[in-house]
């Protein structure tokens, strides 16, 4: 008697179904939606609140938005700008080589100044060069703990205009030399051993291969810098100088209107901080060629 079993069942694949008889439902997303109907609201109200409430006073805010001692003061604040970041940039990136270097006395140096004048606040520093001539009456100029062949006037030569750019542009210096020494180190060491097989000078490498690339890292960074001293020019006004921050005090105090002045500061920031951002993006979009496609 010999047992026999039955063949293996085997499954079938079902019949495929028609796709375009499928019904398709798009995700729902209430909470969203929600979120969204909230914040609509919201600034409908802040928008409604602007139009409608007379405390701010809109039409002081134009009678002064364009008036010629606020357009001096807004140049005064450009002024700073442009002159601490200039300097303040170029100290930087020698911190930053410095730093870089391989003199352990050059990197204990740039790492000091570094350390320093970022953990000395920015007011502080900016009244201690504002006092300089406290310290030293006299500035002179010749051999080294030797005699000196002429001096200045410490007073004269350090105003409060030139305290506020020493001051802002050395503060500035110690956070650009930590940008530009972060965007070099970005840069792949091995381009620069080939270069160097190459033959090509080192000052040439840092100029046409290390600096086009570490712009690419540089440049968020430093525009942020840029738009924060910007607006840290406002600190300034400690020292009596007539930006724009400074300015609107002085006349909020002689007429009352405090909201209105302070909108027009705020107005004039937010204006040259667009602008500079929209220069941030074309610069940007310079550097990122051949990188971004």
């Amino acid at each position: 008697m010999s047992l026999t079993s039955d063949p293996p069942r085997t499954k079938t694949a079902p019949e495929p179904e028609d796709l375009g008889t499928l019904q398709v439902v798009p995700v729902r997303h209430p909470w969203r939606w929600a979120a969204v109907v909230a914040t609509a609201v919201l600034l409908a109200q802040f928008a409604h609140g602007l139009v409608t409430n007379a405390g701010w006073e809109w039409e002081v805010f134009a009678d002064y938005f364009a008036a010629d001692v606020v357009l001096k003061a807004v140049w005064v604040t450009l002024q700073l700008t442009f002159y601490g970041t200039a300097l303040g940039f170029a100290l930087g990136i020698v911190l930053a080589f410095m730093r870089l270097s391989q003199s352990r006395f050059l990197k204990a140096v740039a790492f000091g100044y570094v350390w320093a004048f970022r953990s000395i606040p920015l007011i502080v520093q900016l009244l201690f060069w504002f006092n300089l001539a406290y310290l030293y009456p006299e500035l002179q100029f010749g051999i080294p703990f030797g005699p000196g062949f002429f001096s200045f006037d410490t007073m004269g030569l350090v105003g409060a205009m030139s305290a506020a750019v020493l001051g802002l542009a050395l503060h500035q210096a110690a956070y650009a030399a930590e940008i530009v020494r972060g965007g070099v180190l970005a840069v792949d060491g091995g381009q620069l051993d080939a270069a160097a097989a190459l033959g090509i000078p080192k000052l040439r490498q840092i100029r046409r291969i290390v600096l086009p690339q570490a712009m690419r890292s540089i440049l968020p960074n430093a525009a942020n810098e840029v738009i924060s001293l910007f607006k840290g020019t406002s600190i300034v006004s400690v020292m009596a100088i007539g930006e724009l921050f400074y300015q609107v005090q002085v006349i909020y105090g002689r007429n009352g209107r405090v909201v209105p002045l302070l909108m027009v500061a705020t107005a004039w920031y937010i204006l040259l901080t667009s602008a500079l951002s929209v220069l941030q993006y074309y610069v940007e979009r310079h550097y990122a060629k051949g990188a971004v496609r």
